[in-house]
């Protein structure tokens, strides 16, 4: 990591948090993602080599703790009290960037892995109770070996299948990629995308209601834009989260 020169604290600060991908780093581990590949699904941009050299650092500088795992044979990795401290500003710089720099989703941001690693360390597991419920995800612009994901909720437990996982299917959902990341990021509300045909649903009225504490929307998710943006035009538009 290049250093500044400088004393300051925001400097020495800066120093380890500004580096690239690593505020991406620590919110993934945030998040719960543990084992490597779990953390480089959400940073897929990023090369296995310079992840590797970067949990590296940051386990130097104290902030994530290398852990074997239970079985012995691989290695996870958890944010230490430092590490940790550093979410909040992760946070802020979430809702900085939903106020003010919301727009058009460019080609190279619609990302489905990304996407689908949200939702899987995002959605609330207890959502539709303690019975095995399954909701099946639709991507219906996608190619067939990338358009179907079962999110399986059991008891609090969630797991993500690319495969039918057998039994009941609970809850549909259906929706073109970049209408699946708008409503993710809060950039259209989970009530207007349904209403409006965005978002096709189909399930029993009791797991539907239940759909907006599924989706768990988080505080950036909830942020609406600031007037004019950034470029002091007029602010693209979003919903404020689930109606």
């Amino acid at each position: 990591m290049k250093g500044y020169g400088q004393f300051c604290p925001i400097a020495k600060a800066a120093e380890i948090f500004c580096e690239r991908w690593t505020a991406l780093v620590i919110r993934n581990l945030g998040a719960g993602a543990e084992r490597f590949n779990d953390i480089h699904r959400g940073v897929p941009h990023m090369s296995a080599t310079l992840l590797t050299r970067r949990l590296r650092q940051l386990e130097a500088e104290g902030l994530v703790q290398r852990r074997r795992g239970g079985t012995g044979k691989i290695w996870t990795y958890h944010l230490t009290e430092a590490g940790a401290e550093f979410l909040p500003l992760v946070g802020a710089l979430g809702v900085w960037g939903q106020r003010w720099t919301r727009r058009a989703l460019a080609e190279g941001e619609r990302d489905l892995g990304l996407l689908i690693w949200g939702l899987e360390y995002s959605v609330d597991a207890g959502a539709f109770g303690p019975r095995r419920r399954v909701l099946r995800l639709d991507v219906c612009d996608q190619p067939r070996h990338k358009r179907y994901y079962w999110f399986v909720c059991d008891a609090g437990d969630l797991d993500l299948c690319v495969s039918d996982p057998g039994g009941n299917t609970d809850l549909y959902l259906g929706a073109t990629l970049e209408t699946l990341i708008q409503v993710y990021r809060g950039d259209i509300a989970l009530g207007a995308a349904i209403d409006n045909g965005q978002l096709a649903v189909d399930g029993p009225p009791n797991l539907l209601r239940r759909l907006p504490r599924w989706f768990n929307f988080d505080t950036m998710a909830r942020t609406p834009p600031a007037t004019g943006g950034l470029t002091g035009g007029p602010a693209s538009p979003a919903g404020a989260g689930p109606s």
